[in-house]
């Protein structure tokens, strides 16, 4: 029997691959891990939904025995590709710290078992964690597609918020180098923008991007390890509606696919998150279906490259 059922039957896992936990020993080109927390979240909360809404959308996406046939080009895509779904993390609720040692714990993990770690939250607090587990690596870069800065030094008495990860992860690795693509909105705070620009941050708005893609593509790093955080709050309101902190004027799907493919191809991938999703906001489900689309995308464009 195929094992690529019907998208809404079987065990809910992402792309329908095998649910192998770590107590298991196991290795695979690709493994996920979900990040249930969204403690970190000031607004509309419900990110922690997200890694099973994805699952279960992801099953629309699931790859056939040859993959995926490409109408532009002819060829199949993810054709040979090995993914395992390695489960979530098991936060301990209004324990930050401890829920950030597991994050950190288990993408370490996680890093030792496969080509391509993909991560989903959860809300954007959850990128400190994560990229405390790449430490090791010199010279990473990351790439932030995300309408907002998220390099406050606090939100409302608190440092570990969605509104400080990456205020945070430099604190920790000062050589970080970090793009932000998407920026947007009446709320940027103004002490974050100029510590961003003062220690060497790419900043490149949403209307940057609508002006001009080639521009903005010119602005990505080249030739490094990269890390992607996507918060879908970078995409419109209109594809993307379940999510914390919707701004109108975001990007499209296909400006953010191309982004995705530019910088993927000419940098080496080492991790990659989706946050900030809150299915619970769209009961139409297109929000879920959009993350898990552009979730198989880049697992595409990176395979394109590294099979």
């Amino acid at each position: 029997m195929r094992r690529h059922e019907l998208s809404f039957t079987g065990p809910a896992t992402f792309l329908k691959a095998p649910h192998q936990p770590f107590s298991q020993d196991w290795k695979a080109d690709i493994g996920i891990l979900g990040v249930p927390y969204d403690f970190g979240v000031g607004f509309r909360s419900g990110a922690r939904f997200a890694p099973n809404a994805i699952r279960e959308a992801s099953g629309r996406y699931a790859p056939g025995l040859d993959g995926y046939f490409e109408v532009e080009t002819g060829s199949y895509r993810l054709r040979g590709v090995s993914v395992v779904d390695a489960g979530d993390v098991d936060p301990a609720q209004l324990e930050y710290r401890e829920t950030f040692r597991r994050t950190t714990e288990a993408a370490s993990e996680l890093r030792k078992r496969v080509r391509l770690p993909l991560f989903v939250g959860g809300d954007h607090s959850l990128t400190y964690p994560l990229l405390r587990a790449y430490a090791d690596v010199k010279d990473l870069q990351v790439l932030q597609l995300d309408a907002h800065l998220d390099f406050s030094d606090s939100r409302n008495g608190t440092k570990y918020s969605n509104s400080s990860p990456f205020r945070r992860a430099v604190e920790e690795l000062p050589d970080l180098r970090i793009t932000t693509i998407g920026l947007r909105g009446l709320r940027t705070n103004p002490e974050a923008f100029e510590a961003a620009k003062s220690r060497g941050n790419t900043v490149v708005t949403a209307k940057k991007v609508g002006e001009c893609l080639d521009n903005a593509l010119s602005e990505l790093p080249k030739d490094r390890p990269l890390y992607i955080s996507f918060d879908v709050d970078v995409l419109d309101p209109s594809i993307m509606p379940g999510t914390s902190s919707p701004e109108v004027e975001g990007l499209g799907y296909l400006e953010a696919a191309r982004i995705l493919q530019t910088a993927i191809g000419q940098n080496r991938l080492v991790g990659f998150d989706l946050v900030e999703l809150a299915p619970n906001l769209d009961p139409s489900g297109l929000s879920s279906l959009v993350a898990a689309r552009l979730l198989a995308e880049t697992l595409s464009i990176w395979w394109d490259i590294n099979r």
